[in-house]
């Protein structure tokens, strides 16, 4: 199998698309500590308050902190007894994503047409109202413990949803330009991606856009494979990673392990600046993966004329790649958890759709040194 971009077929453009998604709403965690993780994300990412939920709100259960910056929605829900399942999920899994949320015009239709497709049913929908107006939602099961929800919100003005309140703070640092979700990649286990390929082309009307194989993501000791899905309008996109065969263990099954199961690998997070964005988390405390100084040498013959200071991306860390449509340039942090699990992406498109392809192997080697620091190679 080659790298390939597949053209989406006539049937399935974005005026036939059977289920419209808006882009992603929000992306929910369930954490150990939702108040100290909130903490962590104003502080090292820049995020604001929004809104909170919990007993003060009528919520009995869990604590929620809604942040955002700018269209990125952040959700941390920590439970506050031992005795159900989001507490589980956080034994098992460590703090991690739980729900990868999508705006929907209809969350009754999108949940009835996933669910008659196939998909497994996480919340039939409900409505939930308050004096900000009413807010529908509903949900479908994904890969390992992950969940979509459907989330209708063109009759509701509040500052998030129904059994939150808002959430002022006097501590409010400035944000680092991260704008929206880009795309959130998912890890499954061996030989399943094709499976979940399957799903979102079945149940959701995603279309495979891009493909790689073990020769195209490798290093000397491990590779894995991917296939990038993404819905009609390509608002939405999931990347699906899974394992393949290598001399020693690959991140996908490093993450894998320690996850013990399927999950949301990492969230690349879109900004206009990634000069800018970087260099304030960097001064924040976000540690990022680090590429030889080599990387640089060759940049220019690899992807020719950009506007970025070659210097300045050098001093940074940030990779640079070409496609067809234009360039982008990226950089990824180290894993945000004690765990080997969670970490994000910083990506700046000029044009380009497609997801690096170039730095692969550059990036997979400073994975690589960091899974040898950790014992896990």
């Amino acid at each position: 199998m080659k790298t390939s971009i597949i053209k989406s077929p006539a049937g399935n453009s974005a005026s036939s698309d059977f289920l419209p998604l808006l882009g992603t709403d929000y992306v929910e965690f369930y954490v150990g500590n939702a108040k100290q993780a909130a903490y962590y994300y104003k502080s090292a990412f820049g995020f604001q308050s929004l809104a909170y939920a919990g007993p003060e709100t009528g919520i009995r259960d869990r604590c929620s902190y809604a942040l955002r910056q700018n269209k990125l929605f952040f959700v941390f829900t920590t439970p506050l007894r031992s005795d159900n399942s989001i507490a589980d999920h956080i034994f098992r899994h460590g703090d991690g994503v739980k729900t990868l949320a999508l705006r929907v015009d209809d969350a009754v239709a999108s949940w009835k047409i996933t669910t008659a497709n196939g998909a497994g049913s996480y919340m039939e929908p409900v409505t939930l109202n308050d004096e900000y107006g009413e807010l529908v939602m509903s949900g479908i099961h994904a890969y390992g413990d992950t969940v979509h929800v459907f989330i209708e919100r063109k009759n509701y003005q509040g500052p998030f949803m129904p059994g939150y309140k808002k959430w002022e703070t006097a501590y409010n640092p400035s944000d680092t330009g991260l704008q929206y979700v880009d795309h959130c990649v998912g890890n499954v286990g061996w030989n399943q991606m094709n499976a979940w390929v399957n799903f979102y082309e079945k149940v959701m009307g995603f279309r495979n856009i891009l493909s790689f194989d073990d020769k195209d993501i490798s290093t000397e000791y491990s590779a894995l494979m991917s296939k990038v899905m993404s819905n009609g309008n390509g608002f939405v996109k999931f990347p699906i990673n899974e394992p393949a065969e290598g001399k020693k263990k690959s991140q996908v099954e490093e993450y894998l392990d320690f996850y013990q199961g399927e999950g949301c690998q990492h969230v690349a997070m879109a900004t206009n600046d990634i000069v800018y964005t970087v260099t304030e988390l960097q001064k924040r405390g976000v540690e990022f993966l680090t590429v030889p100084d080599s990387y640089y040498k060759e940049l220019f013959d690899r992807v020719g004329k950009i506007d970025e200071d070659l210097i300045a991306l050098h001093k940074l860390g940030i990779l640079v790649d070409r496609d067809e449509e234009g360039y982008l340039l990226q950089i990824f942090t180290k894993p945000v958890e004690d765990r080997p699990t969670l970490f994000y992406e910083i990506i700046q498109r000029k044009g380009a759709k497609s997801f690096g392809k170039g730095n692969f192997k550059a990036l997979f080697e400073a994975i690589e040194r960091e899974q040898q620091k950790r014992g896990n190679l």
